[in-house]
């Protein structure tokens, strides 16, 4: 007996869509303290190591701004608002 062919399901198939990578960007200040800024990067996004936040906050001291992470649409809003919450700057945009 011979197996059956299949086919694939249509475009979009439940599990196979890829979301969009959205940037949380980080921006620089001249209000809040460099070791709080590596603090907050920590708490806010889970994923960093201490060496991440500090280089992400001193790329921000140094140009402006910094990626801090690449992720889906709804957990950049949730990085950014947690950012915000604590007194940074942050924005998303699509990577």
């Amino acid at each position: 007996m011979t197996e059956p062919r299949t086919r694939p399901g249509p475009r979009g198939a439940a599990g196979t869509d890829v979301l969009p990578p959205w940037a949380v960007i980080l921006h620089n200040d001249d209000v809040n303290e460099m070791g709080y800024v590596v603090q907050s990067l920590l708490l806010c996004v889970p994923r960093l190591t201490r060496t991440d936040a500090v280089a992400i906050m001193y790329t921000a001291h140094l140009h402006g701004q910094a990626r801090v992470t690449i992720c889906p649409l709804e957990l950049a809003e949730l990085y950014r608002e947690r950012l915000e919450r604590r007194g940074l700057t942050a924005t998303i945009e699509p990577a």
